[in-house]
């Protein structure tokens, strides 16, 4: 016969299973039913914000502004290289010949006329002494042919010689002064020939290369010095296709070198052609001729054009939060909570950003503090310090 208590156990251990499990399933839908009652209500029956609760914390404490109008100026910003307005080319004429001197160097200011180099001249001085030589000769060969004539014509006068051996004489005389001639042509040739042994510069200007050194031979074409003519330097800023019916020769520009200096400058000329390439063209602005100014050739800057001045809505920069590569503005509602309101801005000026669109004229909106606000969230309205209110 079995025994008692192990059968009791087992009905015990049965029932404390069966509780468990009951147990669980009890708190299982619990949990279920309070995840349907905290669960959002789908976004086409939601229903409007309601306003906060007496007692809630504001988020911050707010003071309202609004835009101000004012004339800005208009600008157009671009950017290039500076360059010489015209750099020359120098080089000797003479070819074959020796340069003995070199008299300036890179970065040197020069004059018109001043001498920049020498090249060996003994050859063309033997020249020049030997056609000095001819001229004399021929110019004595000359006088003597003049007397011979005019005696020729006494005598012939006189009888004692025939008229041809006088036209013969009167010949002659004219032959030695066509070979004076002839002579002094060429002693003029050998002079500038002589002239051309130093190299000179064509212009006022700087010295902005060098390729000649003592004892290098000369070679027809070779550049020897390069010559920023008057020292004028010129920007050439790149602008759009679209953007160049907008300038103007005369119009004033501001050059950003890259060290920090800014050059005032003007609109010399405009391209008259495009780059079909990348739709750019070229505007050339003249540059101060200052021997101080930071402007080098060759740098590369950035700079805007004046276009005048146009009447522009704006915000101090505190009142205006980039988010997501957007600006925004807060208002505030009548509930005392911030509605954030996309805008559109442009230029800016000092501590100051334009509002070209998305906001009106009389629009009241939080003056500082926006990057601590969120849309929604509720705040203090204060006036402002400098007897700025709400409205």
């Amino acid at each position: 016969m079995t025994s008692p208590v192990p059968t009791a156990r087992r009905r015990a251990l049965v029932k404390w299973i069966v509780g468990g499990a009951l147990a669980g399933v009890a708190g299982g839908v619990l949990l279920w039913a309070l995840a349907l009652r905290n669960a959002p209500a789908p976004a086409g029956n939601s229903s409007p914000p309601r306003a906060p609760a007496a007692g809630v914390k504001p988020a911050l404490t707010v003071t309202l502004i609004a835009p101000q109008r004012a004339e800005w100026p208009r600008t157009l910003p671009a950017q290039g290289n500076v360059s010489a307005w015209q750099e020359a080319a120098v080089g000797a004429e003479l070819a074959g010949f020796r340069v003995t001197e070199v008299l300036v160097n890179v970065g040197d200011v020069v004059k018109k006329g001043q001498v920049l180099a020498r090249v060996n001249a003994e050859t063309v001085q033997a020249d020049v002494a030997q056609v000095r030589a001819a001229v004399a000769e021929a110019e004595a060969v000359l006088a003597e042919a003049k007397v011979n004539a005019v005696r020729s014509r006494d005598l012939v006068a006189k009888g004692f010689v025939s008229p041809q051996a006088a036209t013969q004489t009167a010949t002659l005389a004219q032959t030695a002064a066509a070979r004076l001639a002839a002579a002094r042509a060429k002693l003029q040739a050998e002079e500038v020939r002589l002239a051309q042994t130093r190299v000179v510069a064509p212009d006022d200007g700087t010295i902005s290369a060098r390729t000649v050194a003592i004892g290098s031979l000369t070679q027809p074409g070779q550049e020897l010095f390069r010559v920023i003519r008057g020292n004028r330097l010129e920007w050439r800023a790149e602008v759009t296709e679209a953007e160049l019916g907008r300038l103007a020769p005369g119009m004033p520009a501001t050059v950003r070198l890259p060290s920090g200096a800014e050059v005032k400058g003007r609109v010399r000329t405009v391209a008259p052609t495009v780059d079909p390439q990348t739709r750019n063209a070229i505007v050339y602005v003249d540059l101060p001729v200052d021997a101080a100014s930071p402007a080098r050739a060759g740098m590369f800057a950035r700079g805007e054009f004046d276009l005048g001045r146009a009447s522009a809505l704006s915000l101090p920069q505190t009142a205006v939060v980039q988010r997501e590569g957007f600006s925004y503005v807060f208002r505030v509602d009548g509930d005392n909570r911030v509605v954030q309101a996309k805008v559109a801005v442009g230029r800016r000026a000092a501590d100051r950003v334009e509002i070209t669109d998305g906001l009106a004229p009389d629009a009241q909106v939080v003056a500082t503090g926006t990057g601590f606000l969120a849309d929604g969230d509720p705040v203090r309205v204060v006036p402002a310090p400098q007897g700025g209110a709400r409205p």
